[in-house]
């Protein structure tokens, strides 16, 4: 059983068969000016479409990509290097997906100031600090939408309306938000939102891998990653991926409010069994959360353990940190939010989707419950024999 959808998804049904006329059918270069190749044209700008309207823009403001990314690459260096000032200076927060962390870790080394803001104790971000870090040569702030680890949900609206603010006269602050992981399970409207660029990945949303997009606001600066053609209105070069266009498309056509609700009734399911039947468990992110997303600290209890013992029970689910070298390094993000290093190795997250049912979850919450009362009192027997 699978309960590890903000890793990725199943491709639905709807969207593999989409997809496999697209790669029978569809299979012209979309850059070509005969018939076969426009065809193609024709089938990505509908894409295109399909999608802004899902988010309240212009499908002229979307970029397809390879995947989140790329889209997070290619806002924060694309930026940030179309800025033409003698000092830069850039803000991301503590909590960032390692695909929009890196990026800033590498502007550091290209000499770009970078100021790293904090969280609270519930894993949202601290406005205050953020405004205190605004500065005359700040010209990004990149804030994740919805953690990948915790669900947490941060306050886009208030970050962009502090930035305007700021800005009102004066060197533009731009705004770059991660959304991989909110794109189907939360309502959206970016232009509400206010953001100037929006990373999206069609796997987290029961699509095909390698492909997604970047939402970039009209007159926004951009300069691109790759060269060689002027594919995407000249930001994207490369040929066209038009079948994971449209297959992007139609997993976008089949995300829906029943599913927003299916995801909170299972997850609201889940954590009501589970901390009712044990002692000692506690929800890492006590904000506002993505439905689907349950992030659980189970005290006196390794993660790693408890992972295993539910693989062997036929259950998928995440520590949500990064595996190395066999070891599982505490979350950056439950550090960040006051969570000691023993807390952080010892809470698992488990993400539900579309095609869970009630009876699945009941048979996660026994083998969850079961495993967690067995790992303690195998933990308790050897500090006993220790003690003896």
């Amino acid at each position: 059983m699978y309960f590890d959808h903000n890793a990725t998804t199943p491709v639905a049904p709807e969207v593999l068969e989409t997809l496999g006329r697209a790669l029978g059918d569809v299979y012209g270069n979309a850059s070509s000016v005969h018939q076969v190749g426009q065809v193609a044209r024709q089938h990505i700008e509908s894409a295109r479409r399909t999608i802004a309207a899902r988010l309240n823009v212009s499908p002229a403001e979307l970029i397809f990509t390879s995947g989140g990314t790329e889209s997070n690459n290619l806002a924060i260096f694309g930026l940030v290097r179309a800025i033409d000032a003698p000092k830069k200076h850039v803000i991301t927060t503590s909590i960032e997906h390692p695909s929009v962390m890196e990026c800033f870790r590498e502007l550091e080394r290209e000499g770009v100031a970078v100021t790293y803001i904090g969280v609270n104790h519930a894993g949202v971000i601290r406005l205050s600090e953020l405004e205190q870090n605004l500065r005359e040569d700040t010209i990004l702030v990149s804030v994740m939408h919805a953690n990948n680890e915790t669900g947490v949900i941060q306050p886009l609206k208030e970050v962009s309306a502090l930035i305007r603010d700021r800005c009102s006269s004066g060197q533009p602050i731009y705004l770059h938000s991660d959304g991989v992981q909110t794109f189907g399970k939360i309502q959206l409207d970016l232009t509400e939102l206010g953001v100037d660029f929006y990373s999206l990945s069609a796997h987290k949303i029961y699509g095909p891998k390698g492909v997604g997009a970047l939402f970039v606001r009209k007159e926004v600066p951009l300069r691109p990653l790759h060269y060689g053609g002027r594919h995407e209105r000249g930001r994207r070069a490369g040929t066209e991926n038009v079948p994971g266009a449209v297959g992007f498309a139609r997993a976008a056509e089949l995300c829906s409010e029943a599913d927003i609700r299916h995801y909170r009734e299972l997850r609201n399911r889940f954590e009501a069994q589970v901390l009712s039947a044990l002692d000692g468990v506690e929800v890492n992110g006590a904000a506002e959360r993505l439905p689907n997303t349950s992030n659980l600290l189970f005290r006196g209890c390794s993660a790693e353990a408890l992972l295993i013992a539910l693989d062997l029970k036929g259950m998928c689910v995440s520590t949500g940190s990064a595996c190395s070298s066999g070891s599982i390094e505490p979350s950056p993000a439950l550090l960040a939010m006051g969570r000691t290093r023993e807390e952080a190795r010892s809470s698992i997250r488990f993400s539900f989707g579309r095609y869970n049912t009630e009876e699945e979850i009941d048979a996660l919450s026994d083998a969850v419950i079961a495993s967690v009362r067995q790992l303690r009192n195998r933990s308790s027997q050897e500090r006993r024999l220790v003690a003896g």
